[in-house]
């Protein structure tokens, strides 16, 4: 009977000829580097990015317009009871002021903000994903502190796939990109503490798009 030293050693000389065998891979002259991998979806992209976004636990809102934006957010600011609201983007802050919304836009009111409202660079469809960057008048602190994030954002901004959204990044900014590009899909969460799914543990606890219409009807 073969003993197991002599069985072992063939299996580890195996191994080794199968390591230090060069395997010839033969590549094809035709190969289509070009085509998408994904077929064109069938259905808009804000319900694409609707379902995306919400299976990641956001909170979507569509609004028909910059009106209709204005009473779904003091809406929504009723219903949740939010206090302590902040915004820093030149964007935002004037439908705000036509809204009567009571917020802040001091940089020292930053530390005990709740709610923070920001704009994006673009919204990924495919993902569900919010893109953003360092060059946002909103920075890097607001999307981080905050206990709640509202992501306000235009129907123009939605694009298919990540590699759109960075496309047109590098397009936008030339040759001054930004230090930081990021992109957020869903609440802050993490399983490291037991094992237990924790959200807001590392930033915001509830992430909100707030998408308006801009397209032309």
């Amino acid at each position: 009977m073969e003993d197991s030293t002599t069985s072992r050693e063939k299996i580890l000389k195996k191994v080794r000829k199968a390591l230090i065998a060069t395997v010839k891979d033969e590549m094809p002259g035709n190969i289509d580097f070009d085509s998408p991998i994904y077929e064109t979806p069938n259905e808009p992209l804000e319900i694409m990015f609707a379902q995306q976004f919400t299976k990641l636990n956001g909170k979507f809102i569509f609004c028909e317009n910059e009106a209709d934006f204005i009473t779904n957010l003091k809406a929504l600011i009723a219903e949740q009871k939010f206090t302590n609201i902040q915004s820093i983007d030149p964007a935002i802050i004037p439908l705000l002021q036509k809204g009567n919304i009571s917020f802040s836009s001091k940089p020292e009111d930053l530390s005990k903000t709740n709610v923070g409202l920001t704009t994006c660079e673009y919204l990924v469809a495919r993902l569900g994903t919010v893109m953003i960057s360092s060059k946002q008048p909103s920075g890097r602190r607001m999307v981080v502190l905050p206990n709640y994030h509202i992501v306000v954002a235009y129907t123009s901004q939605l694009v298919l796939n990540l590699k759109d959204a960075l496309k047109a990044i590098r397009e936008k900014y030339g040759n001054q990109p930004p230090s930081l590009i990021s992109a957020i899909s869903g609440p802050s969460r993490t399983a490291d503490i037991e094992k237990t799914l924790v959200q807001g543990a590392h930033g915001p606890k509830e992430i909100y798009v707030m998408l308006i219409d801009n397209h032309a009807h």
